[in-house]
This record gives C-alpha cells, sequence and structure tokens, in this order.
C-alpha cells in the first residue's frame, strides 16, 4: 500500500511587521494575536478589561513567542478611545501599520439569549446599537483610521472578520445585515484603495471553536434542545481560534494579495493555499464539503461514508448556501 503524506508548510516569519486585532480578549481575535506574536509580529490587541488583555500576553510569555503583544484597553464604542489607539500606533511605531483585524463584537449575549425570539419582540434601538454599533460603525471608522496610515506607506492589509450570516439568515436579521454590511465594506473601500497597494478583505471562517461556543453549546445541551447533536458535530470538526490566525498570518506575507483584495476568503480555502494544518495538527471539515452538507440535512449517519475531501466549488457553495436558509426554532406559542 503506498501512503502519500501531505508537507506542511512553516510559518511565515512576520518580524518588523505592526499590527492591530480588535477585540482579542479572547476567542478568534485572541487566537489571532497569539499566531501573529508567535509569529514574530509587534500586535496590539484590544478590548474593554485589560487584566483579560494582560493575560493574553502571559500566554505569548509562556510560550516564548518572538514578537510582542502590546495590550490596549479600548471600548470600541467610544469613538475617541478608538482615535486615541492609532494615534498611539502612529506615535510609537513611526507611522507604520501593517495588518488591522477588524474583530471587536460586543453581541455575542445578546443574539445567543434570545435565538427563540422573533426579531419584532425585541427592542430594535438596543438590538440595532449592540450587534451594529462595534459590529459593523466601528469597523468603518478603524478602517479609515489604519488607511490615512498604510496609504502614505503603499503598503497594508486590512481584514473584516465575516461570517456565512453575511450571505444567508442566520440567528438574527440585524445580524446578518451587519456581516453582510462588513463585506460590501470591504469590496467597496477595495475599489478605492487599489491602486494604493493596500488590501481590504473578508474572512470568513468556519464553526470556530471559542469560548462562548462552547458554553452555547452547554446550554443548548442543558435545554435538551433538538439541534444539539448537529451543532455539537459541526463544533467538534471545527476550528480553533489559532486556525483563523494561520490563515491571517499568511495573508500578511502574500506578495500576490492585491489580487484576492475586496474578496471574500474561507479560512478553509486559505488553509489548502497555503497547506497548513489546525495547531492540534486536524484539518477542520471544510463547510462547502459534502460531509457538512449531509450534517446540515440532518442525516449525520451518512458522515461516516463520505470522505472529507468531496467539496462543491466556492461559487456553488455560497448559491446553495442562498438557498438553504435555516431558520432557528422560535418560540411559536405567543401568536398561537
Amino acid at each position: 500500500m503506498v501512503v502519500f503524506y501531505q508537507k506542511i508548510s512553516k510559518m511565515p516569519k512576520l518580524h518588523g511587521q505592526v499590527c492591530i486585532v480588535t477585540g482579542a480578549s479572547r476567542g478568534i481575535g485572541k487566537g489571532i494575536a497569539l499566531q501573529l506574536v508567535e509569529c514574530g509580529a509587534t500586535c496590539y490587541i484590544t478590548g474593554r478589561n485589560i487584566e483579560t488583555l494582560q493575560s493574553v500576553g502571559k500566554e505569548c510569555e509562556a510560550r516564548h513567542c518572538e514578537g510582542k503583544l502590546i495590550p490596549v484597553e479600548c471600548d470600541h464604542g467610544e469613538d475617541e478611545e478608538v482615535t486615541q489607539l492609532f494615534a498611539r500606533v502612529e506615535a510609537e511605531q513611526c507611522g507604520r501599520l501593517d495588518l488591522l483585524v477588524n474583530n471587536a463584537f460586543q453581541a455575542v449575549n445578546l443574539i445567543t439569549e434570545n435565538t427563540t425570539k422573533y426579531f419584532w419582540d425585541l427592542d430594535p434601538f438596543q438590538t440595532w446599537d449592540e450587534i451594529n454599533n462595534v459590529g459593523l460603525r466601528n469597523n468603518y471608522i478603524c478602517a479609515t483610521l489604519a488607511t490615512r496610515l498604510m496609504v502614505p506607506k503603499r503598503k497594508g492589509l486590512i481584514i473584516n472578520i465575516g461570517s456565512f450570516g453575511g450571505l444567508t439568515y442566520l440567528v438574527n436579521p440585524v445580524y446578518g445585515i451587519g456581516k453582510c454590511g462588513n463585506d460590501r465594506m470591504a469590496s467597496d473601500c477595495s475599489v478605492e484603495l487599489k491602486d494604493k497597494n493596500v488590501a481590504f478583505l473578508s474572512l470568513w471562517p468556519s464553526a470556530v471553536r471559542t469560548e462562548l461556543m462552547m458554553q452555547y453549546m452547554q446550554k443548548l445541551e442543558a435545554e435538551n434542545h433538538p439541534d444539539f447533536q448537529k451543532t455539537k458535530w459541526i463544533v467538534d470538526h471545527g476550528e480553533s481560534p489559532e486556525y483563523v490566525g494561520k490563515c491571517v498570518s499568511h495573508l500578511l506575507v502574500d506578495k500576490n494579495i492585491m489580487k484576492d483584495t475586496g474578496k471574500i476568503l474561507l479560512s478553509c480555502d486559505l488553509a489548502s493555499k497555503y497547506n497548513f494544518v489546525d495547531v492540534d495538527g486536524s484539518t477542520p471539515i471544510s463547510p462547502k464539503s459534502f460531509k457538512m452538507m449531509a450534517v446540515g440535512a440532518d442525516q449525520l449517519w451518512l458522515t461516516k461514508f463520505i470522505p472529507s475531501w468531496l467539496r462543491v466549488p466556492t461559487w456553488l457553495f455560497k448559491w446553495l448556501l442562498q438557498l438553504a436558509t435555516v431558520v432557528q426554532i422560535k418560540d411559536k406559542s405567543k401568536y398561537e
């Protein structure tokens, strides 16, 4: 029997690169920051709790990371604090900024605690502001301030962390509006930035095993929720937060990045392109795989017979995603 081994590429060297990752106290933002610093970058991370941010720094020290992590307490709902963040980076790094990752998002609890409610049963003012003030408006502000540092240097990369919710219904309409807005932000801003050699794109992770996701899983299990087994399978075969960090690290040194500016990129495609695996050595299941589609169709038993490499093309996946609108179970008792 002949066995073929995949040669895994080395992580890039990012020494001298200056980065900002917003919302990096935990989850995806933290995972991105850890990978950037491990590869040698200088990385400013933001969040509302300085102690939590400093704990990320301690983790970098424990790993003996080659780069430098700089925690900055910043509420991205406060314009002055955001402005001060970029002014500080400009002053401390002689005007250099190579990467901005827009990841800050403050509405996870609001969304997960109201999955059974219709949008009209929620306070429209609170829902809109909590989801899209930081998750959309702030991203545009950060992108604008970052661009002012990048354009004079004719070099830079801005990444909005997106979601499948930008293309199809996911949990709440306001969430989808925000994610769709982030994708369009990258697309439209890239038009004006292209001849300045500054790239702007959206990055869609798949299911990520963040701390909040694992807490949500416990909630579904405690409620004996009908979607628990399906969701558990997806999360169990999903990504670690640092998988997204590996995507970002490779994108930062990609000499042909301008070919992808304005596009939506999937983490699974980037892993194949740059030839890397997750931090535990695993390869997360692609959302484009037939295996994942079987799960989405509530046919978990089929996953045992479908090879992981069997996937549909990206264009077909996005088309199917728009057709496969799955509305989470709502509490209909109020309207019966």
